[in-house]
């Protein structure tokens, strides 16, 4: 649980940049109100030394006046302190969460596939909230608490060398016993976040799937192991916390014996005729305020090891280099664009998913890609985003090699419509152009009427502005439209459909049959079929069968042949073939 220090300063650097006229306003306010805590007891002394002497009223009234001052000051000093705290640490851990969300989504499949939504959450959200105070006032503070400490051993020797020894005698066994206390924190921090990231990924996973979960009676065995999850993370919080409060125990303790220490002296010194009253006083608060900064620097040592346990976890994320990077750059020619495979195999972990595929595709043609589940189909799908680096071989689109384009160049040239549409919270609008705002109106309505959808558009309760949330308002065929849209809106040179009338209505069915043929005309096309009818109008097909190309050629001369296995398929129905 160490880490070097540059390691923080380079956080600290690259997410407080942009505010050092915040972070400079909150160290003037923090470092105010230490020197208004030092101000106050010395204010006090002089009221008190001042009544015993028989100061007069006019005195008293002024200097009782001086210290409600002082005091309402560190009032609105800490209330200030503490509005800017939470602007800088708000500012500072959106930014990291900004940085790590888009550094998942650089990552590619396999990455996603071995973590759980609900574990990446836990790491975006809950461990870069446990580095809020660390971003807003841990140095700050740290420092604050250091001059506090030194300051009131100076006034406590400036008044008596002897208080001023005795107490910085117990300040040095004190921090000793605070930091000794502090070792044992870090590693139980860690476990806990860990499990609290566990835990996060099963909620995600098991309310994803209450329907399943209900259908098949597996409620009572949800419940168990919800149960297992909350008891490792109740007995990791609760040995991280009791752990914790021992140090916060100490310090109370600490803090309680300066108050006796001070005032056992105080009463000394008072005796021998050698300090006032007030003296006393002053002696006896400073003692109690010298466990202040000392119980403040353990909670913030505390806060520093869960900030270091949440460090170790957001760079271990951090750390998690994208296989697949940006190419030099190429140049995609408008229009439809040829597609070929060359030698193409791929594998996530063991055993090849591709072997050996080779099929060609011309601009402005469809290729049909037929194969049970699990043959590889969505796997060229991924490889042509370039989700998933081919392990050997070549894709060329347009010609051109995918491995020399920029990502974004390339995913902006190639659309996809699947199965499963995901739609967002927002308009129609946003989730047509994917909150998109540089897309007029215009350009919608007339996308919307190209594709002969707009009987499906005056459906829309207000239009564009109809609000979506998510997919529970709108039906399996809605979203295949809005998909085939948004594609649309895309104006990509390559459409991929992943049999996108699998699931709906036949009347549906013939309205987005319709859209797919707008949206394929002048464009290339792959079309992943599960249906007879999802083939019937392109003009190649491409068996794939444990990988490997089993079969390719023109539709037409593949269903005439009566060896061929597309033939065969046709006469013993494509859904049971394939099922």
């Amino acid at each position: 649980m160490a880490l070097p220090l540059v390691e923080y300063w380079r956080l600290l650097r690259s997410y407080l940049a942009g505010q050092r006229l915040s972070v400079a306003a909150l160290s003037v306010l923090l470092f105010g109100g230490i020197a208004l805590q030092l101000v106050n007891p010395l204010i006090v002394r002089g009221f008190i030394d001042a009544a015993t002497r028989g100061t007069a009223e006019t005195v008293l009234v002024g200097a009782a006046l001086l210290f409600l001052g002082v005091a309402l000051l560190q009032q609105v000093t800490s209330v200030t302190g503490t509005w800017v705290t939470e602007n800088v640490a708000w500012r500072a851990t959106n930014g990291l969460r900004r940085d790590l969300v888009e550094h998942c989504l650089r990552l590619e499949a396999p990455f996603h596939n071995a973590r759980t939504p609900g574990e990446l959450i836990e790491r975006v959200d809950g461990d870069v909230t446990a580095l809020a105070n660390f971003f807003s006032q841990f140095v700050i503070r740290i420092v604050g608490s250091a001059l506090l400490l030194v300051g009131v051993l100076l006034l406590l020797a400036r008044e008596d060398w002897r208080a001023g020894t005795a107490m910085a005698l117990f300040a040095l066994v004190g921090m000793l016993i605070l930091n000794r206390l502090r070792r044992l924190t870090g590693p139980h921090w860690e476990a806990a976040f860990d499990a609290r990231g566990r835990f996060g990924g099963f909620l995600e996973e098991r309310l994803g799937a209450t329907e399943e979960i209900r259908s098949s009676g597996a409620g009572a065995y949800v419940l168990r192991q919800l149960h297992e999850y909350q008891r490792l993370l109740m007995r990791r919080y609760r040995t991280a916390m009791l752990t914790g409060h021992h140090s916060y125990v100490a310090g109370r303790v600490i803090s309680t014996g300066g108050l006796g220490i001070g005032l056992g002296i105080g009463a000394y010194l008072y005796a021998r005729g050698e300090a006032t009253i007030g003296t006393v006083y002053l002696i006896g608060t400073y003692g109690a305020l010298l466990g202040w900064p000392l119980e403040e620097l353990t909670a913030q040592m505390l806060d520093f090891q869960q900030a270091t346990a949440a460090i170790f976890r957001v760079r271990d994320l951090r750390a998690v280099e994208p296989a697949i990077r940006d190419g030099p750059g190429a140049d995609f020619r408008p229009g439809a664009l040829s597609l070929e495979f060359r030698d193409v195999s791929f594998a996530y972990d063991g055993d090849p998913v591709l072997r050996d595929v080779c099929f060609h595709v011309p601009a402005g043609e469809t290729l049909g890609v037929l194969g049970r589940t699990g043959s590889g189909k969505t796997t060229i799908t991924r490889l042509l985003f370039r989700l998933c680096e081919a392990r050997d071989g070549t894709i060329l689109l347009g010609g051109v090699d995918i491995r020399r384009a920029r990502l974004r160049e390339l995913r902006e040239r190639i659309g996809l419509v699947t199965q499963d549409v995901q739609l967002f919270h927002g308009s129609v609008a946003d989730n047509l152009t994917l909150f998109d705002r540089s897309v007029s109106r215009e350009r919608i309505l007339a996308a919307i009427g190209d594709l002969g959808l707009a009987p499906w558009y005056a459906s829309l309760p207000h239009g564009l502005d109809t609000h979506l949330a998510g997919n529970r308002d709108v039906s399996a065929g809605e979203a295949q439209l809005l998909a085939l849209t948004r594609v649309f809106l895309k104006a990509p040179g390559l459409v991929i459909l992943d049999e996108p009338t699998s699931r709906i209505d036949p009347a549906t069915e013939r309205l987005i049959d319709g859209a797919v043929a707008r949206l394929l005309a002048g464009r290339t096309g792959i079309v992943i079929a599960h249906r007879l009818g999802t083939v019937a109008r392109v003009d190649s097909i491409l068996i794939v069968e444990d990988g490997r190309c089993r079969e390719h050629g023109p539709r037409a001369a593949l269903a005439a042949d009566p060896e061929s296995e597309f033939s065969r398929l046709l006469r013993t129905g494509l859904e049971d073939a394939l099922a």
